[in-house]
């Protein structure tokens, strides 16, 4: 049974175009590769030979992979979410009880997720204590350093 991935519009796109890149420029690039070592002699002692295999090998799990999570992609419609608790795609302003500082997450499916832009998985820990949560809750997370109490600050789309 599939799981489905639920994508931004960008999310999807994205990955559309990184899973064409891979089946045209990465399959030519590993094919490249793999002639010009068996271009240099006999394939039972040739370890270029086999490393361009091993590449294309993983090239092609990476390719499958994508393809997976492509097929059971689904759109997010914004207008459908409710905006007054936190879900998917929520972007959320926390602040951290203990030291009072603020941040700003948006939630993103495991794929979109992206801590440099500030976009955190629902899967993640603060992710999954932040779901379901209002504006005034009190969200406890239990992080790999322990215990976490935020407060939810504002909720936007």
């Amino acid at each position: 049974m599939s799981k489905y991935v639920y994508l931004t519009k960008e999310g999807y796109e994205k990955l559309k175009a990184d899973l064409e890149d891979l089946k045209t420029n990465g399959r030519a690039e590993a094919a490249k590769a793999i002639a010009e070592a068996r271009d240099k002699g006999d394939l039972s002692e040739n370890a270029e030979y086999d490393a361009a295999k091993d590449a294309q090998g993983m090239l092609e799990m990476k390719i499958s992979e994508m393809e997976t999570t492509f097929a059971n992609a689904r759109l997010i419609d914004t207008s459908q979410i409710d905006t007054s608790k936190v879900a998917i795609l929520s972007k959320v302003t926390i602040k951290n009880k203990a030291n009072n500082k603020q941040v700003t997450y948006q939630l993103v499916s495991e794929t979109e997720a992206n801590l440099k832009e500030k976009k955190i998985s629902v899967d993640s820990p603060i992710g999954t204590g932040l779901l379901g949560k209002v504006i005034g809750d009190i969200a406890e997370v239990q992080t790999p350093a322990g215990s976490v109490s935020f407060e939810i600050i504002d909720i936007q789309f």
